[in-house]
């Protein structure tokens, strides 16, 4: 059984970001990238399939700049058994990333993708849903369990109510949540060994893919700066406080 995952290169999320002195975009000059921690929790769990005998390949996906290839080595470094690398230097909206995967699919024949729920860079949460629906298959989303057999999956996903169990006939696509693993800490050993691991290169005219964006990004702005919160004497002050200067009530 292949299970094929999707990794993202984006800020690494200790850094605190800043948005260009033009609005454009956020600047990304010097500063640390790693893999989207969603997608590294999607990777971790892919392996751990492998590692339990219901999966037989691990293959990782990236789009993006030649940089990519390292978080590539890395999702190997992790226990994945193979990488392909679509390089653009397009910035690729959920739609494109969609279509692309899906290009990727029918050349791979995965009975189970793998994606992040979102990724901390755009918190879009759109590719997952979006690629199942291109691939007409049954997808499970916002994921904290899997339960991998012969021809079903089996996720436990949360909910604003708590959990909900599906039953998902394979191919699916499944998001991950972060709840559903503990990504392994990578050593020496197996960054060595990623070194030498197959990793693909494909090109977006080689796929046949339409990427062009519908989307256009106006503005890139920080969020206000919060105010300062004030003490009320009692409840009366607080109702009146809420009707006259808040307003919500």
């Amino acid at each position: 059984m292949k299970v094929m995952v999707a990794v993202k290169r984006v800020v690494d999320y200790n850094v605190k970001v800043r948005v260009k002195a033009d609005q454009s975009d956020v600047d990304i000059g010097n500063v640390k990238m790693s893999m989207n921690p969603f997608d590294e929790i999607a990777v971790e769990e892919a392996v751990r399939l492998k590692e339990a005998g219901k999966a037989s390949e691990v293959i990782v996906v990236s789009l993006g700049v030649k940089q990519c290839e390292e978080t590539l080595r890395t999702a190997l470094a992790m226990g994945a058994d193979r990488a392909i690398h679509v390089e653009t230097n397009e910035q690729l909206q959920p739609l494109a990333v969609a279509k692309l995967l899906k290009a990727i699919a029918k050349q791979e024949q995965p009975q189970l993708f793998l994606l992040g729920k979102q990724a901390i860079d755009d918190d879009a949460n759109q590719t997952a849903q979006m690629l199942a629906a291109l691939l007409s298959a049954p997808q499970g989303t916002c994921v904290s369990k899997v339960n991998l057999s012969a021809d079903e999956v089996i996720v436990t996903r949360e909910i604003d109510g708590g959990q909900e169990q599906l039953g998902l006939k394979l191919p699916a696509v499944i998001s991950v949540d972060l709840r559903l693993n503990e990504p392994r800490y990578i050593k020496l050993p197996n960054i060595m060994q990623a070194k030498k691991k197959p990793l693909e290169k494909k090109t977006v005219a080689e796929l046949g893919v339409d990427i062009c964006s519908h989307l256009i990004q106006i503005r890139v702005t920080e969020p206000k700066a919060r105010a300062a919160g004030i003490k009320v004497a009692d409840v009366a002050e607080l109702v009146a406080r809420l009707k006259t200067e808040a307003k919500v009530i």
